[in-house]
């Protein structure tokens, strides 16, 4: 029976589901079992267990992991991820009037650090250092060897978009990055929700190239400078600027985006890393984040 086990999709999120799903393998031939597969993927992104020990009631374990690997390739998940939001917007379920933006590290798992190497090299010297590719978005930090979940969240709380990089990467300079992938298209057509009206960030967000992005996208936003900036700006005098407007009853909220981090790193296959491939760890916070959508 459908929904039986904890955790499995209700029937309730399958109406809203079953729509954006793929009908056929693109060969001519119709998928099957679609509920059955995607229940045991998200046994497995709950429970983060090895593939080849989901229970038998999901069926075989290669074909639920080939079907979530293949989706995480084609990009099924981030079109359904964004079929779910227009869906939401259209029925006025989406707070656009602020939104929110941190990051959160997830510590990878040994099995993720398998991952092709490139060799990266080292100026003024002949040698290469070894390290990962940018795009795998494995690195060294003060954890160990990590990744890190950059994203924006509006008042749900629910992810609007997210970016996976390197663990050792700053904050400041992937707010615009992750900005930029907010895209929630209208379902009776024409140009998609590109932006919130208002932004609320911590103070590593802080620097000029960010506010100057914000005031030309027309983005007002709460953003706390850091003590050294606010010298520097004083220093400067009338070079400097004026000084940086903080409301804080908005930065308040930023509470969040805080939650929304809690909420998807239940997920141990989240909280975790425990793929090589960045791509298939990216659609692993995908379908987390439409598992978030399909429950509110």
């Amino acid at each position: 029976m459908f929904g039986a086990g904890r955790g499995d999709i209700s029937d309730a999120e399958w109406v809203l589901l079953e729509p954006y799903l793929p009908k056929s393998t693109g060969r001519g031939r119709r998928w099957k079992s679609h509920r059955v597969v995607i229940n045991g993927i998200l046994f497995r992104l709950r429970t983060g267990i090895p593939w080849r020990d989901l229970p038998e009631r999901f069926g075989k374990w290669k074909t639920v992991h080939d079907r979530h690997r293949r989706w995480s390739a084609d990009g099924t998940w981030e079109r359904i991820l964004q079929a779910v939001q227009a869906g939401a917007d259209a029925q006025g379920r989406i707070d656009w009037s602020m939104a929110s933006v941190d990051s959160t590290m997830c510590r990878a798992h040994q099995h993720a650090a398998g991952a092709r190497r490139r060799a990266a090299r080292i100026p003024g010297r002949r040698t290469r250092a070894r390290g990962h590719r940018d795009d795998e978005a494995l690195g060294r930090s003060r954890g160990g060897l990590t990744t890190k979940i950059h994203l924006v969240g509006e008042d749900g709380p629910r992810p609007l978009a997210f970016l996976i990089t390197p663990g050792q990467w700053g904050d400041a300079p992937q707010m615009i990055p992750v900005l930029e992938r907010v895209r929630v298209p209208r379902v009776g057509g024409g140009h998609p929700r590109t932006r919130p009206d208002h932004l609320s960030a911590d103070k590593a967000y802080s620097s000029r190239s960010n506010r100057r992005y914000l005031r030309r996208r027309q983005i007002s936003h709460t953003i706390p400078e850091p003590q050294n900036q606010r010298a520097n700006r004083r220093r400067r005098g009338s070079a400097g600027g004026r000084p940086t407007g903080f409301d804080q009853e908005r930065y308040a909220r930023r509470d969040e985006v805080e939650r929304l981090i809690g909420k998807l790193k239940i997920y141990r296959a989240v909280a975790t890393r425990f793929y090589e491939r960045a791509f298939v760890f990216q659609s692993t916070v995908t379908l987390a984040a439409i598992r978030l959508w399909l429950r509110s």
